[in-house]
């Protein structure tokens, strides 16, 4: 079983959820449950935001890319 990590943090769940179908285009695996929230609450989401996980050896260059992809959304 692989360790995750969350590579990024967002308060708009729309935005990730791009952001992870391009991670998978790209040949990363983010995790398959959904978005990294608070479990059991639909609809809230922690201070930070939720986040994107991704297994641990893949962490590095997927933040990059994801950081990348984020700064050009947000333009």
């Amino acid at each position: 079983m692989a360790n995750f990590e969350i590579i990024l943090h967002h308060q708009d769940p729309s935005v990730l959820r791009v952001i992870v179908v391009a991670l998978r285009a790209h040949g990363f695996h983010p995790e398959d449950e959904g978005l990294a929230g608070v479990l059991g609450t639909p609809g809230l989401s922690p201070p930070r935001g939720l986040g994107i996980r991704v297994p641990s050896v893949e962490a590095e260059d997927a933040r990059l890319l994801a950081n990348a992809l984020l700064e050009e959304m947000m333009r």
